[in-house]
């Protein structure tokens, strides 16, 4: 059975409780990641800690909820080795893994319904990934990327 860790921030707390509590009946070895309430939270912080609990080796696949998804797809994909796919359709929550080879699945807490978020985490979940050369191909480009253009950010100064 996969075992899979489950983040989300304030804003997707809700349907992170739905989904963990879906797939702990499917059986699924689930870590919670938090939050734990609607408090307001910072989402990279949930994204970080679904990336490291797959990079570890102590979950096979990760589920981030936001608002929209966005933010947390935009965190994870920051963690070198997690490719994060933000899915608002089912064709897409399976299409991801099967070409992309996507280790987490961002959905929109505040957007799409349990019973289509219930979808497209089975759709994740049972999809595997093609392994064609091209697909291989074009991820070692993505990959190449990550290293070739990894340069300090410049932001401003948080506060």
């Amino acid at each position: 059975m996969m075992r899979l860790a489950v983040g989300s921030d304030h804003a997707g707390y809700e349907m992170k409780q739905q989904v963990i509590g879906r797939l702990r009946e499917a059986d699924y070895d689930v870590t919670d990641c938090g939050t734990h309430s609607t408090e307001s939270v910072d989402y990279p912080d949930y994204a970080a800690a679904v990336g490291a609990a797959i990079l570890g080796g102590h979950v096979d696949r990760g589920i981030l909820v936001c608002g929209t998804g966005v933010g947390v797809a935009l965190a994870a994909n920051k963690i070198t080795g997690i490719r994060a796919a933000q899915a608002s359709d089912i064709f897409t929550a399976r299409q991801a893994v099967e070409h992309n080879d996507v280790n987490v699945l961002a959905l929109a807490g505040k957007i799409v319904g349990e019973v289509l978020a219930w979808e497209m985490v089975k759709a994740f979940l049972n999809a595997e990934f093609a392994g064609e050369e091209r697909l291989v191909r074009r991820l070692h480009k993505v990959a190449l990327l990550e290293s070739e253009y990894a340069t300090e950010t410049r932001l401003p100064p948080p506060g």
